[in-house]
């Protein structure tokens, strides 16, 4: 299989708006963009869903564009991840992991339980070799560029040598997929002094400094969205409060202008005016652009996306997972990687004392 006729398996049954949504947004990327889309779940509800966007379906079928590939067990948002993903084999995610695994499709991208999908690609695609811990990671749109986020809620705790592998997947992947030459490293931490932060955060400190990346140092909280760093590492905890920080105040701001806007006439008259320039802010914030991040450190290419996306999200996301597989990103992660230190187990334990039973 080529890299121009990369299959891209998608969790049907995953996310909030599962399956309608999922599938439009499948039939959305086929059409426009030409992306093969397996769609992975229980075959009745995604036909019905197919049927919907009719009448030009049977010829995205007949091309090869997309294909129903059942799998009758779901695993729900509120399951204990790492139980779902060991009894449930029959599921979505289950089945489309495996399907990367045995070479059936070259990446999979799901809006479902994120630990789930964690447990389950440990336990089916297993790890890059010389990888201790995989790591999600979130695309802040800051800046005028993308930066790289991680980790965003993966492993809620973490050793420096995390961070730096961390770091150097992060890094392969702007350069693959973003086409960003020696991209800079920032270590997100309470003050710019090296002396500065927990131990964690100074012995990953030195690690990164050693590295042979391009370590700029510190990146303190206010600097995040300004963009100062291609990559800012740390832990899935912080992270993952960062993120949704900055979600919730994105969501403040916005709700407020909107208040604000239609209180007077007078007001409302100008944001009219100003619609397109707002319109343009909106979209350079959306999460929906980039619809999925990327889980780096397991030895297939697997994409995250929101629980909550919409058919816009996942259209943007089944992009982001063919440039990925249409870039090398796996194989020179593989290459980077570290040896390992010792034999380890699956990592599945671990993920399972993190996200629960």
């Amino acid at each position: 299989m080529t890299a121009s006729d990369a299959i891209i398996a998608l969790d049907a049954m995953g996310g909030d708006n599962a399956p309608g949504a999922i599938v439009e947004g499948a039939v959305m990327a086929a059409r426009e963009l030409g992306v093969r889309v397996a769609l992975v779940g229980r075959t009745d509800d995604i036909e019905r869903e197919l049927a919907r966007p009719a009448p030009s379906f049977e010829s995205l079928r007949t091309s090869g564009l997309i294909s129903v590939i059942d799998a009758p067990e779901v695993i729900e948002m509120d399951e204990p991840p790492a139980q779902a993903a060991r009894h449930k084999r029959q599921s979505s995610i289950a089945v489309g992991l495996r399907m990367v695994k045995q070479g059936e499709a070259d990446a999979f991208v799901s809006a479902g339980n994120t630990g789930a999908v964690m447990a389950a690609a440990i336990m089916y695609v297993g790890r890059v070799r010389g990888i201790e811990r995989p790591s999600l990671v979130g695309l802040l749109p800051f800046g005028g560029n993308v930066t790289a986020f991680l980790d965003v809620g993966a492993n809620a705790d973490a050793r420096p040598e995390y961070l730096l592998q961390w770091a150097q997947m992060a890094s392969v992947y702007m350069e693959h997929v973003w086409k960003i030459q020696r991209p800079r490293v920032g270590l997100l931490n309470i003050g710019e002094e090296a002396s500065k932060g927990s131990t964690l955060v100074q012995e990953a400190y030195e690690l990164l400094e050693r590295s042979g990346l391009n370590f700029t140092g510190n990146v303190e909280g206010r600097d995040v969205p300004l963009g100062g760093a291609d990559i800012i590492v740390t832990d899935g905890f912080t992270g993952n409060v960062v993120v949704k920080t900055m979600e919730g105040t994105a969501e403040l701001i916005m709700g407020e202008l909107r208040s604000a806007i239609t209180s007077r006439p007078w007001y409302a008259a100008a944001g009219l005016a100003l619609r397109p320039a707002f319109a343009g802010v909106r979209k350079k914030f959306d999460y929906r652009e980039h619809g999925a991040g990327p889980l780096l450190g397991v030895n297939g290419l697997v994409f995250i996306g929101h629980g909550r996306s919409d058919a816009r999200a996942v259209f943007s996301a089944l992009r982001m997972a063919r440039e990925a597989a249409q870039s090398g990103m796996l194989a020179a992660i593989r290459e980077a990687a570290p040896a390992p230190a010792v034999a380890g187990g699956s990592g599945v334990d671990e993920v399972i004392a993190e996200h629960g039973p």
